[in-house]
């Protein structure tokens, strides 16, 4: 069921987006990491993202969706109420 894709998906985001968080303190003192996309994507196939949406997805193919997401996100006219782990769970769970 497509709900509990997106669900199972937003938690491995936010997850992602935690420990990420958590690299940037630690590893990169603190500086905004550049290469966030490459992280994340690292982290969630690592994590099981391919079994969330259901098939084998590259670092590659997740990074470059991730930043596509972001960006779009971030440029939207009306601003979603959501996070964008959710809205790109959303999209994730329909696209990927």
């Amino acid at each position: 069921m497509t709900t509990d894709r997106t669900g199972a998906v937003e938690a491995l985001l936010s997850e992602t987006e935690a420990a990420h968080g958590d690299y940037e303190t630690t590893e990169l003192g603190g500086v905004y990491d550049e290469q966030w996309a490459e992280w994340y994507a690292t982290y969630a196939v690592e994590h099981g993202i391919g079994d969330l949406v259901g098939h084998p997805v590259s670092a590659d193919e997740l990074a470059r969706f991730l930043m596509s997401t972001f960006t779009e996100f971030k440029g939207l006219d009306s601003k979603p109420t959501e996070r964008w782990a959710a809205w790109t769970a959303r999209r994730a769970a329909a696209e990927l």
